[in-house]
């Protein structure tokens, strides 16, 4: 079955709203949470924006639910930016997640564009060129990869299979077509799919989107709040049926 997660509401000024979230999410069965790594929301310097591994490491530290895969909720960021900080304090970032939730630890990695440029610059962080953000995403893939962790990559069209392939990490494609899910998931990458932006509205369309991604191959759908979690579910189990997996003869 096609895992479900949902990007935490965390352009606030106080974490009560994401930790709410979360907790109303693993109470319908969803898979895991994710968090944005943004000093500010996209194009929006004077809105908040809290930290991701803080909130994580909150709920990984007091959160025991179970969800429908049958292990505990999944922790993971959508996606940490390379260069907002050195390399090796994102990789012990990621370990010290791992630390109060091991092996439920999803380490998204991106490397920001022209949109989160004027995020590092406000603060005096450099924006390095493009070769060189991939190439520190590729490290950080690397030392993550080494201490046992699931890492998804982040990209466009591009989907940055070489990248991918090159450390062992699943593709992580935003607002994916799935007919280009299907493509990539015949290839030797895997592809994680999260369904970016703001969820759709009407209930059919979020059935038909998760059942569309799973016939496709994705292995997650995630999608920015607001979402009903207890309706991504829902759509999830009945993807999982009508595709003839685990579900179909119960």
């Amino acid at each position: 079955m096609i895992r479900t997660g949902v990007i935490l509401p965390t352009f606030r000024d106080t974490p009560d709203e994401a930790l709410e979230a979360a907790h109303r999410a693993f109470a319908a069965g969803v898979d895991g949470v994710f968090c944005y790594d943004h000093l500010w929301p996209i194009g929006q310097p004077d809105r908040p924006a809290l930290a991701p591994f803080p909130i994580l490491a909150t709920l990984a530290a007091s959160v025991r639910a179970v969800s429908t895969s049958g292990q505990g909720p999944i922790f993971g960021t959508l996606v940490a930016r390379t260069g907002l900080v050195p390399n090796a304090v994102l990789v012990n970032q990621f370990a010290a997640l791992d630390a109060l939730a091991p092996g439920r630890v999803i380490a998204g990695l991106g490397t920001g564009d022209r949109l989160s440029e004027a995020e590092n610059l406000a603060y005096g962080i450099p924006f390095a060129p493009v070769a060189e953000r991939r190439s520190a995403m590729v490290d950080v893939a690397h030392a993550l990869r080494a201490r046992g962790l699931t890492v998804w990559l982040a990209g466009g069209p591009a989907a940055r299979a070489r990248e991918s392939r090159e450390t062992g990490a699943a593709l992580n494609v935003w607002d994916a077509d799935p007919a280009m899910v299907a493509a990539r998931a015949e290839g030797p990458v895997g592809v994680e799919v999260t369904w970016g932006g703001p969820p759709p509205k009407e209930e059919s369309v979020v059935r038909k989107a998760v059942r569309d991604l799973t016939r496709a191959g994705a292995t997650w759908v995630i999608f920015a709040p607001p979402i009903d979690p207890s309706l991504l579910v829902a759509a999830a189990l009945e993807a999982g049926a009508s595709s003839g997996g685990p579900e179909a003869g119960s």
